[in-house]
């Protein structure tokens, strides 16, 4: 399961991410979808909103909207931290972790 994949999970009929919706004058399914991809983006090299933008579709002026509306960019560093089980600092060893639970591996 992806980052992506993590953080849609997680903000997936959240109350205040459907209030965050409503004020920005979107919808729901595309706050959820932002909001993965800018933090999945703010873990890929180069620019956060960029990388967003090409994972998700999403114009990068509702990006930034969305960013703001969570905290900014340094707010995205909470949302990975919330996958990082062992709290190492990195996320991506316990999402593989949980990928390899999936298919019996370990």
């Amino acid at each position: 399961m992806s980052i992506f994949d993590q953080i849609s999970s997680a903000v997936h009929n959240h109350p205040t991410v459907k209030n965050m919706a409503d004020k920005l004058g979107i919808d729901q399914e595309t706050a959820e979808k932002a909001i993965a991809s800018l933090t999945e983006g703010h873990q890929a090299d180069g620019d956060t909103l960029q990388v967003a933008a090409d994972k998700s579709g999403i114009d990068k002026g509702v990006l930034s909207k969305v960013m703001e509306q969570v905290g900014g960019e340094g707010s995205l560093t909470g949302f990975m931290q919330m996958l990082d089980k062992d709290h190492d600092g990195n996320p991506l060893n316990d999402i593989a972790g949980m990928a390899s639970g999936l298919f019996g591996k370990k």
